[in-house]
């Protein structure tokens, strides 16, 4: 029984560039470029500044504690200080439902919002944020329930096995419609303007920041807070970012119509088998233990991360199966822009340094993540953007990385790679995967920390921060990032990870070592 289905790529494209009525005449006419955002707070020329990441947040309540919630709390002493916050995905689990951003979005967050005081009042589709919260989506905040499943939750009839098991899934009444409501949470969504007139009141309104690339949106905090697009860019403090949606350019190339594609189709197949056996005989199990009981509760929470995993592994598996022999399905137009304007970047002598984030990771040692199709397949993409920049810029960079930092969430840990000499455009770049601010935690692979490609050295994990240890000596700690963006032409970025950790029935928190990268 499949818990979660994830939509086409060409739908997901399709459905966002209609919520945002992308390349309208009226916005065309406007001359307004709908990939580019402002952040108006009055410091944004400042050449020092700092802001937080989290990733992977979005769940309830855990057995007898609520680790978002912790972390959210690990963050409030940083808020003053901090220009805002990057989200790397996943806002909302399981199906990123409308339902839930109330309990797993608002009320952990609510200092952040207007109105926070009363989180109760705050319609999600409503909000304004204090400090700038910029996301990017993850694959939970596209994933749609199954057509059976979805009918089953809304009725009376009681669904087999998961009301039988004692599993705290959060898949509601409804899926997300295809990233619907993330949309509604953090887009303009320029859907709803119906009325003559609104649109153009609308773009003459919030569309008025002038730049080298047309007119743009501005985001005011405390008045303002919407995002222009599913991916986008700002600048601040001489830093380009880029906000990327990896959600559409994760498919893996199918496999070879030759005896060895048959073989290995039936290797995941059997694969494929084996795992949904093992997840069901799990919420059997689940269904025998007893939540009132802390450590049978820890034992639930633990069944409900492997359900979680075990479905996610699925998910990466029948994207292979589902692929016939056409080439696989690309956002090319987005993968197009991201390298365009990384040329126009190192090509602009007012910017001093660049940082992408994106839900799934090229580079990863989680276990369930680092061999993932999806996984490879991000990262060759990324590299043939890579490739293509470096081709065009020549020796601008003057040996300098592409890019001085990628932010990842979807593994559900906290990890600080560097690749090495790839033979590509991702060489000496530094990559952090900041996914472990609330969902449940993952290991890391039993191979080690470094990556081999085709029998060479291309990647090694110098900090994981993720479950480790078993029975009473188990840890869990969640974490999140504070960064300071310091220095001149050439910024340095000093990384602060905050971890909860979640021991013995008690948290205990504390700041780990500084990265300077």
């Amino acid at each position: 029984m499949k818990l979660v289905s994830d939509p086409a790529i060409p739908k997901k494209i399709c459905k966002m560039q209609q919520r945002v009525r992308w390349q309208d005449p009226l916005i065309l006419a406007r001359n307004i470029d709908q990939t580019r955002l402002e952040i108006e707070d009055g410091k944004r020329g400042d050449g020092e500044f700092s802001f937080l990441v989290v990733g992977d947040s979005g769940s309830g309540k855990h057995r007898g504690h609520n680790p978002q919630r912790q972390v959210a709390e690990l963050m409030l002493p940083h808020h003053q200080d901090c220009n805002f916050l990057l989200h790397t995905g996943d806002v909302i689990y399981l199906v990123g439902s409308s339902e839930y951003y109330k309990p797993n979005f608002i009320q952990p967050y609510r200092e952040l919002i207007v109105g926070g005081e009363n989180p109760r009042q705050i319609a999600y589709d409503k909000m304004v944020f204090k400090l700038p919260i910029l996301p990017v989506p993850g694959n939970h905040d596209y994933y749609e329930l199954p057509v059976l499943l979805s009918l089953l939750s809304v009725s009376t009839w009681p669904l087999r096995y998961l009301l039988r098991s004692r599993l705290d899934i959060d898949v509601g009444f409804r899926g997300s419609g295809t990233g619907e409501a993330y949309a509604k949470a953090f887009l303009d969504y320029l859907k709803g303007l119906q009325l003559p007139g609104d649109l153009p009141r609308h773009l003459d309104q919030h569309y008025t920041a002038k730049t080298d690339t047309g007119r743009c949106l501005v985001y005011q905090p405390g008045n303002f807070t919407r995002l222009p697009n599913r991916y986008y860019t700002f600048r601040y403090g001489g830093i380009d970012f880029f906000a990327l949606d990896s959600n559409t350019f994760n498919d893996p190339e199918p496999l070879p119509a030759t005896r060895q594609g048959e073989s290995d189709r039936a290797t995941l197949t059997k694969r494929r088998d084996e795992l949904e056996r093992e997840k069901m005989q799990m919420i059997e199990t689940s269904a025998k233990l007893n939540p009132d009981n802390p450590s049978e509760a820890e034992r639930l929470d633990d069944l409900h991360s492997n359900v979680s995993q075990i479905e996610e592994i699925i998910v990466d598996i029948d994207k292979q199966l589902t692929t016939d022999s056409q080439p696989a399905q690309t956002d090319t137009e987005q993968l197009d822009w991201l390298k365009q304007r990384l040329i126009a970047s190192w090509n602009n002598p007012a910017v001093r340094g660049r940082v992408i984030y994106f839900h799934h990771p090229p580079y990863v040692t989680e276990a369930t993540k680092w061999l993932q199709s999806q996984t490879l397949a991000i990262r060759s993409r990324l590299r043939d953007v890579l490739d293509a920049v470096a081709q065009e810029i020549g020796d601008i960079n003057q040996g300098r990385p592409l890019v001085n930092l990628v932010l990842n969430g979807h593994a559900h840990c906290l990890e600080y790679l560097q690749t090495f000499d790839t033979g590509h455009g991702d060489a000496n770049i530094h990559w952090i995967v900041c996914g472990g601010s609330g969902y449940s935690l993952r290991r890391q692979r039993q191979e080690g920390a470094d990556l081999i490609e085709d029998g060479k050295l291309i990647a090694r994990s110098h900090l994981f921060v993720g479950r480790n240890g078993h029975g009473s000596q188990k840890h869990r700690p969640y974490s999140c990032l504070r960064i300071d963006v310091t220095g001149d032409e050439q910024p340095k970025f000093i990384v602060r990870p905050l971890v909860a950790e979640w021991y013995q029935r008690h948290w205990h928190n504390y700041e780990l070592p500084p990265l300077i990268i």
